[in-house]
């Protein structure tokens, strides 16, 4: 029986296993996948997979031999139903017990869901979290036809782009006054609309549905809040996600917007640790979780090294980023309590840089690698460039990272 298990079938579980066998962890040890998958990356579901660029075999970090050789139960398909920390012991759907010494719970986020009330007997409204549902959007591609999208987010402007890519008619339904209110500044929001109208997406903010009317087909048609009354052949819910801790608040664990763990990634249970989307963590004196690929890496590993006896203290620079059109966003830091936005420009180059006081807190970048790529290694060494550097184009970057060292 293994000694280590760990719960989950996306980035968080195998950066955690494939750093501990690259630690030199050899014995035995389980993965747990509620999909009837090994574990796969999340990310192109939403960019190259939809749009067929990236096939299947792809997503897939390691094909199966990775796991045969090095020692690795993966039990798929089975979601775990219990954690018993008296016993220390899991129980899978299917009332298999396993035995741990220590646990890892990369349990992920889950689609935020329309209400019942709002949504039941509707067809045709899709989500996109796993492999599943690609398929059946991109048969809706085929065929050219009108989406409605809601959720002006990350996701949503993402599919929007893939959509418009195939000659699809798009409107995005923001609930909010303007897109990327939760993630971006609105001068960087205005920056990314205006590139989604230049290529015919609709995009209709301080809007939401007031309820779905009935059609003789299948088409769907909804009336907004606004009374307006809009017609689609299919809909994609993008309205966030919300972490998967059921199974963690059941089994007692500290529950805060998710999972809490401390710095060294260990939950209220010394012996269960957790990482990724599921997990709330201390983070410049807030507890925060973060839905990004770039922490589920980092996190787990430190994971791995803290479950081996070291004592890695997990304090990210966290990064993300988007691909919408002909654009890539690339983004370093989190600019939550910003008080100033300083925009460089450059040819076709836009980098924002956030402010909080005096304090570089974060740098988003759209086909500007170099700036994200220094906005990154200044937030790493925390450090502040002048503003005035940063909006005039007669300072080279790197040459003023190699000043402020």
């Amino acid at each position: 029986m293994p000694d280590i298990i760990a719960i989950g079938g996306g980035q968080a579980s195998f950066s955690f296993i494939s750093k501990l066998r690259s630690l030199g962890y050899q014995k035995p040890i389980s993965l747990i996948c509620g999909e009837n998958h090994i574990p796969y990356q999340r990310p192109p579901l939403s960019k190259k997979f939809l749009i067929g660029e990236l096939e299947k075999d792809r997503l897939f970090f390691k094909p199966q031999g990775f796991y045969d050789e090095q020692n690795i139960e993966v039990i798929k398909g089975q979601i775990v139903k219990k954690i018993d920390r008296r016993q220390s012991q899991i129980i899978l759907e299917n009332e298999k017990v396993l035995n741990y010494k220590t646990l890892f719970l990369g349990l992920g986020s889950r689609s935020r869901l329309l209400p019942k009330n709002l949504s039941n007997g509707i067809p045709k409204l899709y989500y996109i979290r796993e492999i599943g549902d690609i398929s059946f959007i991109t048969k809706e591609f085929r065929y050219k036809r009108k989406l409605i999208i809601l959720g002006g987010g990350f996701i949503g402007l993402e599919v929007a782009s893939v959509a418009r890519n195939f000659g699809v008619d798009v409107t995005i339904l923001e609930s909010q006054e303007r897109i990327l209110k939760r993630t971006s500044a609105k001068i960087v929001a205005n920056h990314i609309k205006k590139i989604h109208l230049l290529n015919g997406v609709f995009i209709k903010e301080n809007t939401n549905i007031k309820k779905f009317l009935k059609t003789k087909n299948n088409s769907i048609r909804i009336l907004t809040n606004k009374n307006e009354e809009l017609l689609a052949d299919f809909m994609i819910i993008g309205i966030g996600a919300q972490p998967n801790t059921e199974i963690a608040d059941n089994a007692g664990l500290l529950i805060d917007n998710g999972i809490v763990v401390d710095e060294n990634c260990r939950t209220s249970d010394p012996n269960i640790f957790a990482a990724g989307d599921c997990v709330s963590f201390p983070f410049n004196k807030d507890l925060i979780r973060l839905e990004n690929v770039g922490n589920a890496i980092e996190q787990s590993e430190a994971a791995s090294e803290n479950v081996l006896g070291k004592d890695i203290k997990y304090q990210p620079v966290p990064w993300f980023w988007s691909d919408q059109f002909d654009i890539k966003l690339q983004i370093a830091g989190l600019n939550k309590g910003f008080t100033k936005v300083f925009h460089r420009q450059s040819d076709q180059k836009n980098s924002f840089w956030y402010y909080k006081d005096d304090q570089l807190i974060s740098v988003e970048a759209i086909n500007d690698p170099k700036s994200y790529m220094v906005g990154k290694k200044l937030l790493e060494m925390k450090k502040t460039p002048s503003s005035k550097d940063i909006v005039s184009n007669k300072i080279n970057l790197k040459d003023m990272l190699r000043e402020i060292k």
